[in-house]
């Protein structure tokens, strides 16, 4: 992490643990609490839960655009969890004399005021970093063509720092690979470092190709001492996991799963925990949902005379097969033909198409988990026929049938629905990320922005 980066997330720390003990005293005095003290020590369980929703959203996290509706959205999801988890721990888990019991409305009145404050003052100084950081740059030191497809996939991941191409030596490498691209051409290492040195030229963070064979001992001592001094130095898989949070498609080979991580697959007491979580969940949701899925099913049977449930042959756990079950949402007999669901697929029914935006088509699967075919979170479960074809067109596609499906994960968060191979493979980028990088910090993660999905019907 940058410095600047670290100071700010400590400041956002040390502004929210401000604004709890401010507002709850507040809120106190206004309500009119008898006896009101100032309250301090009772205010470390809703500071815990406040900080861990924020943390959960990335919501300490410099480069996350917290002037975006939707990270607005998240936050606000985030801290009505904190709110329901404080109000658990007030009146289930705490002590009689716990001193928070005395007012409901004080709790509840808090957390809104800091809905609004926490996310204004995250606003101003997310604001004020992006205005006043001058132009800051990102340099990708290996060969032109893998800095030309670096600098295109900033673009489409919306980085706004420049990426200008490095190499270490002045050999016929340097052209462009391709002159219909034409990339900015590659500039010296060693200028480069002359400028960073003068204070002309700021940098975030340097990129490096894991492939180049040009450094030479002098340019690596430079690049530790750099990294020592603020300017990180990144291997491009190790950006792509900590700034983009997935797993760029060309660092895999059959090879990968001996690396660190995948604590799945070497833990199993993580895997055991994990289902025993989707078994108790997985009931407790069929309970809540039974009604809605009870009432969608009828409208469904209803409006077209057709069956209220729709089951396919889906891959699982070790390319298992199982069949899974969901609110159909197409017409009777189109709803197993085309591959992909298209923008304004004439296929999908009007109730159809809200079913699906919402993603109570999806609340059947609940079924699939108690069976133990799916998990709740993990990559998607795709289509025996599309497995196939992929797995025929994508090395190392399999790697995604390490563990369960899920019916939310880190790629449907991140990336939009599906609809033609190359988006399978940016998904499958996130899928392999979530599996090296398995944890109930990221599943719960995951809880909390799939929520923002389904309150703002963005699922296709």
């Amino acid at each position: 992490m940058h410095k600047s980066e670290r100071t700010i997330t400590f400041v956002l720390l040390v502004l929210d643990v401000a604004m709890v003990v401010l507002v709850f005293n507040l809120a106190g005095y206004l309500r009119g609490v008898p006896n009101q003290v100032v309250l301090l020590g009772a205010l470390v369980p809703p500071a815990l839960a406040l900080i861990s929703a924020i943390y959960l959203i990335d919501g300490y996290r410099a480069r996350t655009d917290m002037l975006s509706v939707d990270y607005a959205s998240q936050h606000a999801i985030a801290l009505a969890s904190a709110l329901l988890a404080t109000l658990l721990y007030t009146y289930v888990f705490a002590s009689s004399n716990y001193s928070l019991q005395s007012s409901r409305g004080v709790i509840a009145l808090s957390f809104f005021g800091l809905m609004a404050l926490t996310l204004g003052y995250r606003r101003l100084i997310y604001q004020r970093s992006r205005n006043g950081g001058g132009t800051r740059h990102l340099v990708f030191l290996g060969d032109p063509e893998s800095a030309r497809e670096f600098r295109d996939e900033c673009r489409k991941m919306g980085m706004r720092q420049t990426v200008i191409g490095a190499a270490v030596n002045g050999s016929s490498s340097l052209e462009p690979a391709t002159a219909q691209a034409q990339p900015p051409p590659p500039r010296l290492f060693h200028e480069l470092l002359a400028e960073m040195k003068a204070g002309t030229l700021s940098v975030e963070a340097i990129i490096l190709r894991e492939n180049n064979r040009d450094l030479t001992p002098e340019v690596s001592q430079q690049l530790v001492h750099l990294h020592f001094q603020g300017v990180p130095t990144f291997s491009l898989e190790l950006f792509y996991q900590v700034k983009w949070q997935n797993i760029p498609l060309y660092r895999i080979n059959q090879t990968w799963l001996f690396q660190e991580g995948f604590q799945i697959a070497r833990e199993p007491a993580f895997e055991r925990t994990k289902r025993a979580a989707d078994i108790v969940l997985a009931a407790l949701g069929l309970i809540v949902a039974a009604p809605v899925v009870l009432v969608a099913a009828l409208c469904i049977r209803l409006s077209d005379g057709g069956p209220a449930f729709f089951t396919q042959t889906r891959i699982g756990l070790n390319r298992v097969p199982f069949r899974i079950v969901k609110l159909r949402t197409m017409q009777p007999g189109l709803d197993d033909g085309e591959r992909y669901t298209q923008p304004g697929d004439v296929r999908v029914t009007r109730f159809g198409r809200w079913l699906r935006a919402s993603r109570i088509d999806e609340f059947p699967q609940l079924w699939n988990v108690l069976r133990g075919h799916m998990s709740l979170i993990g990559p998607r479960a795709e289509w025996d026929r599309l497995v196939a074809e992929y797995e025929r067109e994508i090395p190392c596609y399999h790697f995604r049938h390490l563990v369960k499906p899920g019916i939310t994960g880190w790629a449907q968060i991140n990336y939009p629905y599906g609809a033609c191979l190359d988006d399978t493979l940016r998904k499958l980028e996130y899928d392999l990320y979530y599996i090296r990088h398995f944890s109930f910090r990221l599943d719960a993660s995951i809880v909390l922005k799939t929520i923002h999905v389904m309150l703002f019907g963005k699922g296709r």
